[in-house]
C-alpha cells in the first residue's frame, strides 16, 4: 500500500493539497483513504462533511477520517491511562481534570500514528493520504518512534524488573497507587513493539512525505530545514507543492506585475533548493477549493500527467559500503541543506549520533560496525559521509 504524508507550515494550504491529491487519485481508479492526523481538523471543512474517527466514504472510491485522539487513547492506553487516572484522583485533582491530566505530552501524536499505522494495515486501500499537522508537529510525529523506543527497550525492562521486586513491599508503606504488572505489559507493547512497527512503515519506500509552500521567504527556509530534518530521520520527500500562485493573466496586469515577478524568482529557487524533487504548482484560487469534484479538478490541474499517488522521484537512503581490504566501511545519509557548522557526529557504545541544528538522532549501528572506531565524517553533496576502520592495535 502506497502512503503519502503532507506537511507545511501553518496557512500554505496542505490540507486541501492532501484532499486534492485523495479525490483525483480515486478520480483515477484507486481505493483512498484521506486521513487528518492534524488536532485542528479542518479535512471534513474542505470535503464538505462531517468527518469522526471512522472512515466516511465522501465519493466513489474516495473515504476520510478525522482521527480523534480520545477515542484512539481509550482503545490502546488500557490500563496505562486507568492507573494515571486513579493516581490523579488519589492525590485529590477531580475526575474531569484527571481525564485530561492523563493525556500525557506526546499522547495527541501517538494516536495519530497508531491511527496511521492501523489503517495502512488494513487491505481496503491502494492508496492512504494523510493531512498532518504544521511542520514542527510533524517532525515529532514522524521521529516519535526513532526517539521513543530507544530509551523504553532499557527503562521498561528496568522499571518492570524494579516493580516485581519492590511493589509488593511499597504497597503496605506508599499511602498512593503503585503500577501493577499490566500497567508495564500494556506500556511496552503500546510504546515499544507498536512504534517498531510504525518506524518500519515510515521508513518502507512505499512512504513518502510531500513538502507543501507558499513563495514566501520564511515559508521556503521553514520547508528546507523540515527537509534536513527528515533525511536524518530516513523519511524520504518525493514532492514540494508550492501553493498560491498568480496566473500568468493576472501576473501580467500592472498592480501584480511585481508579485509574479517575485514569484516566479522563488519558485526558480525552490526548483534549484529542492532539486532533483520535482515541483508542483498549484494556481490561486478565486475562491476555496471545496468538494470532492472541485478538489478532484484541483488535483488534476496541480499533477497534471503525474500519477497523484504514484512516486514522484526518488532518492537514495542510508547506504554502506565496504571500503578495501583494510576493513573500512563508510556510511552515507542524504542530509540536505544542512550546514557544517551545525552538524556535530559521535559514536557512543553501538550508536551513531548525528545532532543537525535541534534535531539530534542515534543511529543503531549494526553489530560489524558497532565494533569500529569512527574515523571521520563530512558532507559532500548535501549527503553526510562517515568512515569507520578498525581500532588501533591496544585501543580501548
Amino acid at each position: 500500500m502506497r502512503l503519502v504524508l503532507y506537511t507545511g507550515k501553518g496557512g500554505v494550504g496542505k490540507t486541501t493539497t492532501a484532499a486534492a491529491t485523495a479525490a483525483w487519485a480515486a478520480a483515477r481508479g484507486r481505493r483512498t483513504l484521506v486521513l487528518s492526523a492534524d488536532t485542528a481538523h479542518s479535512l471534513g471543512d474542505v470535503l464538505g462533511c462531517r468527518l469522526d474517527g471512522e472512515a466516511c466514504q465522501v465519493g466513489e472510491r474516495l473515504h476520510a477520517l478525522e482521527v480523534d485522539a480520545r477515542a484512539e487513547m481509550a482503545r490502546h492506553w488500557g490500563s496505562i491511562r486507568e492507573y494515571l487516572v486513579t493516581l490523579f484522583r488519589h492525590q485529590g485533582i477531580e475526575e474531569v481534570v484527571a481525564e485530561e491530566l492523563a493525556l500525557l505530552p506526546g499522547a495527541e501524536e501517538l494516536a495519530a500514528l497508531l491511527a496511521v499505522a492501523e489503517q495502512a494495515r488494513s487491505d481496503r486501500w491502494d492508496l492512504l493520504v494523510v493531512d498532518c499537522a504544521p511542520t514542527d508537529s510533524t517532525l515529532r510525529l514522524l521521529s516519535l518512534p526513532e526517539v521513543v523506543r530507544g530509551a523504553l527497550r532499557v527503562a521498561l525492562r528496568l522499571e518492570r524488573a524494579l516493580a516485581a521486586v519492590v511493589t509488593p513491599l511499597a504497597r503496605a508503606v506508599v499511602p498512593v497507587p503503585l503500577p501493577g504488572s499490566q500497567v508495564f505489559r500494556d506500556a511496552e507493547r503500546l510504546l515499544y513493539q507498536r512504534l517498531r512497527a510504525i518506524h518500519r512503515l515510515l521508513v518502507a519506500p512505499a512512504t513518502h512525505v510531500r513538502l507543501v509552500l507558499t513563495p514566501e521567504r520564511m515559508v521556503i527556509e521553514e520547508a528546507r530545514r523540515a527537509h534536513t530534518d527528515l533525511s536524518l530521520f530516513q523519511i524520504r520527500c518525493d514532492a514540494v507543492v508550492i501553493n498560491r500562485l498568480l496566473p500568468e493573466a493576472a501576473a501580467a496586469e500592472p498592480y501584480f506585475r511585481d508579485w509574479g515577478r517575485v514569484q516566479e524568482e522563488r519558485c526558480a529557487e525552490v526548483a534549484e533548493l529542492f532539486a532533483p524533487l520535482p515541483m508542483l504548482r498549484g494556481p490561486l484560487r478565486e475562491d476555496e477549493v471545496m468538494g470532492v469534484q472541485a478538489l478532484a479538478a484541483h488535483g488534476r490541474e496541480l499533477f497534471g500527467d503525474r500519477d497523484p499517488g504514484g512516486v514522484l522521484s526518488r532518492t537514495r537512503g542510508l547506504r554502506f559500503r565496504h571500503e578495501g581490504s583494510a576493513g573500512r566501511v563508510s556510511l552515507s545519509l542524504p542530509l540536505p541543506h544542512a550546514e557544517r557548522g551545525a552538524l556535530e557526529v559521535a559514536k557512543l557504545d553501538g550508536e551513531l549520533v548525528i545532532r543537525v541544528g535541534g534535531k539530534r538522532r542515534r543511529l543503531v549501528l549494526p553489530r560489524h560496525l558497532a565494533r569500529l572506531a569512527l574515523e571521520g565524517a563530512r558532507l559532500e553533496s548535501e549527503r553526510l559521509q562517515v568512515r569507520f576502520a578498525p581500532p588501533e592495535p591496544g585501543a580501548g
